[in-house]
């Protein structure tokens, strides 16, 4: 996915009465940004009267089902992080707010994952859970993206995430008996009253596209490989003055992502000086560029093999033109606008595990096993058909 600029704004405080404090004129202009665009919604007054009711009682309201679908739409329209290519107007919204517990939202993500990975035709899904209301703070994913590989303090893996996976085996997580660059982070999720707690993504759910060149025989046996969806999972959809702390959604990846940002970066995996040892380049000095030639040829590679195993992937050339043409169009955010944003807190729960939104005591968590979260899954789906 593109790098975007992000706003980076504090938690919202959670009151006894309003999560929001101008919630009421914020929700009604969006109730009339929504009944703008929707000639057939009915009664525009019927409705602001209607929230106004629901906000007196309750210091917040519900969105409807087709106002819930339209924000995430838009916010993902305008947030930057809509690849070129995807409908957002057509975009799959799952309306999961009746979910507050920590196994049952880790299993919705599960099945956010295959829905989205759709044999590697990537199909872009945003899925909604309980929002925050007064004295009912709604569940959060601590993870960046659902899949993240674990770094270790040795170098080993995506150094990026090295705390992050400290505070995980704190936790209780272990990492597999033999350790590799790739090892899959477990899931992490916050409730007000399970506090976080860890589960361990079914191995059949990560669909990872191994990498090859298409000129250079020996880069196969580098090992490298990757995810192939890139669900974003750690920032809050804000509709209306309603705040939905976990709403994880995705596109589909930017070649570059791959790449340049995550495989050629000193920070991240740090392999374009074993790329540029085995083309035989002359690594003495910056000035031999040996890192451009090098990152070239990586990002060629996460190309050819991600077409190779027909996974929907784009490249940064086709996205800077997408790009200009948002920057264009984008509309000036406002406090009723739709938006997905992230708070200074979920951003360093992403990367070093801390701070836990809620006061519960990490030493009470327990990993959840991969099969013990596919069995929550499969109860679900059961019930669901029955």
């Amino acid at each position: 996915m593109p790098r975007v600029a992000v706003t980076r704004e504090a938690v919202p405080a959670l009151g006894s009465r309003s999560v929001t404090p101008d919630v009421l004129p914020v929700a009604e202009e969006f109730v009339r940004m929504f009944h703008a665009a929707h000639s057939d919604a009915g009664s525009l007054s019927a409705r602001i009267a209607q929230v106004r009711a629901e906000i007196a009682e309750t210091g917040t309201y519900r969105h409807t089902t087709n106002e819930l679908a339209y924000g995430a739409r838009i916010a993902l329209r305008d947030s930057g992080w809509c690849t070129s290519g995807v409908p957002w107007r057509r975009l799959k919204v799952r309306d999961l707010r009746g979910y507050r517990n920590a196994a049952a939202v880790a299993g919705e993500c599960v099945e956010h994952l295959r829905l989205a990975t759709n044999d590697g035709e990537i199909r872009p899904l945003v899925t909604v859970f309980a929002p925050d209301a007064p004295g009912s703070p709604g569940p959060v994913i601590w993870n960046e993206q659902l899949i993240r590989y674990a770094g270790y303090a040795d170098g080993m893996g995506d150094r990026r995430y090295t705390q992050f996976t400290e505070t995980m085996q704190g936790m209780g997580w272990r990492p597999p008996a033999q350790r590799s660059r790739f090892d899959v982070l477990p899931l992490v999720v916050e409730t007000q009253h399970e506090g976080p707690r860890v589960f361990t993504l079914p191995s059949e759910i990560v669909h990872e596209v191994p990498l090859e060149h298409p000129t250079l025989p020996w880069f196969g046996e580098m090992g490298l490989r990757w995810h192939a969806v890139p669900v974003i999972s750690n920032m809050r959809l804000s509709i209306g003055g309603v705040n939905y702390p976990a709403a994880p959604f995705n596109s589909w990846f930017v070649g570059a992502e791959i790449g340049t940002r995550s495989l050629a970066e000193e920070g991240a995996y740090g392999v374009a000086r074993q790329v540029a040892d085995a083309l035989g380049l002359d690594t003495s000095s910056e000035r031999t560029l040996w890192r451009d030639f090098a990152t070239v040829h990586l990002n060629a590679a996460v190309l050819h093999s991600f077409d190779k195993a027909a996974v929907t992937i784009t490249d940064h050339h086709a996205e800077a033109l997408h790009r200009l043409a948002w920057l264009r169009s984008r509309q000036r955010p406002s406090a009723a606008r739709p938006a997905f944003r992230l708070d200074t807190a979920a951003a360093a729960r992403a990367r070093t595990g801390t701070p836990a939104r809620f006061t519960a005591a990490l030493e009470e968590t327990r990993p959840q096993p991969a099969s013990r979260l596919a069995e929550l899954l499969r109860q679900q789906h059961s019930l669901t058909s029955a």
